[in-house]
């Protein structure tokens, strides 16, 4: 039995929910016995301050409550500090490695699994030797970095491959990238389909007339900016393309969107989202094509599919993507005519319900990540 669980994340535990929020708030609810440090990203004042911005330290340690069958006390968040680059060597992973077992021990938490989604947390696994599994959901060493950002990434990913006791990826081109030296375990991601198929009002924010809706974090990593231009350009007249989600594009691409009309929304709460995409009139995947994007397993592919309005991807990985009725998937050079062909065609009501797509429930990963963390806990 696993009591104490501590997730190194890329992502903060807020509203707009991820893999990592939908797996523990569903262990958490169905193990009333486990108790979750979740250690998110650490605030860098130094990088904030040369930014232009209003440095700031981490927030610590804090309760998160709210969380559906979950009581008080059973999940915590810690934000921590970045008080030195990585550059400057493993003094600036002590800081960080510091306040995670600090945290953990004003919790009681001394002897817990150790989950790894961010490779920097490879400093936690060195220095405590804590059992751990590696749950990889990008293939950061394909996204374009600087070479010395890639060298930590590589250095990082080689002690998490060797010393985890299992390895968790999402996608099957993960599968066979990260298998190819040890075995991993395919757990992809999923949708809460009940709620998605549970009819929602307009949102306030969404345009009038058509839209075509994207749902997701705007980062140069995933969406094609150039591409999200074209969409807008080639739109009817009164049609809008809307991306929802928080945006990392940075003011020059946000600008550039901005006078070509498109909407950006910002971040909207996962309890929200659904009415977003039962009111688009064509949902969109505007994804740039490349080896990074080729290694995801795109969770809003499963949140669109449940909700049942038409499709356009390019040509990346996504369930279901490549053959359900009501998809299109189009090369970038053809992607910005099939939308606006979806727009201008028969369209869908609001809210109608097309025959169901079999979609996979996220209560099927939550059981299948249990099973992973009951391994993990054997080890020890």
């Amino acid at each position: 039995m696993i009591h104490d669980v501590v997730v190194c994340s890329l992502e903060r535990w807020d509203s707009v929910w991820r893999r990592n929020q939908y797996l523990l708030a569903g262990l958490l609810a169905s193990d009333p016995t486990l108790r979750v440090l979740f250690v998110e990203p650490p605030v860098d004042p130094v990088h904030m301050a040369r930014s232009g911005g209003r440095p700031r330290a981490g927030s610590g340690l804090r309760r998160v409550d709210g969380v559906e069958g979950v009581a008080p006390g059973r999940l915590w968040a810690l934000e921590p500090t970045k008080w030195l680059p990585r550059a400057v060597g493993p003094l600036a992973d002590r800081w960080l490695v510091e306040a995670v077992v600090g945290a953990g021990r004003r919790l009681g938490i001394t002897d817990p699994v150790l989950w790894v989604n961010d490779p920097a947390a490879a400093a936690v696994l060195r220095r405590t030797g804590w059992p751990a599994c590696y749950d990889i959901t990008d293939d950061w060493l394909r996204a374009d970095r600087a070479p010395r950002v890639r060298a930590r990434l590589e250095a990082d990913e080689a002690l998490l491959l060797e010393r985890c006791t299992e390895v968790v990826v999402c996608s099957p081109g993960l599968a066979t990238t990260k298998g190819a030296t040890r075995p991993v375990r395919l757990i992809p991601n999923a949708v809460d389909v009940a709620h998605y198929r549970a009819p929602a009002s307009r949102p306030d924010d969404l345009p009038d007339g058509p839209c075509a809706v994207y749902v997701g974090t705007l980062h140069h990593d995933r969406i094609d900016v150039d591409l999200c231009v074209a969409v807008a350009r080639a739109l009817p007249d009164g049609a809008h393309l809307v991306l929802v989600g928080p945006n990392l594009l940075g003011e020059a691409a946000t600008d550039r969107l901005g006078e070509e009309g498109v909407v950006c929304t910002g971040p909207v709460g996962h309890r929200e989202v659904p009415a977003y995409l039962q009111h688009a009139d064509v949902l969109v995947i505007p994804h740039a094509v490349n080896p990074f994007t080729e290694s995801l397993d795109p969770i809003k592919a499963y949140e669109y599919l449940a909700v049942g309005r038409p499709v356009v991807a390019t040509p990346v990985p996504g369930y279901g993507l490549a053959d359900t009725p009501g998809v299109a998937v189009a090369a970038p050079v053809a992607f910005a005519r099939a939308v606006a062909d979806a727009l201008e065609g028969p369209r869908l009501p609001p809210g109608a319900r097309p025959p169901a797509v079999d979609v996979p429930d996220w209560q099927e990963r939550v059981a299948a990540m249990a099973e992973v963390l009951r391994s993990v806990g054997r080890e020890t």
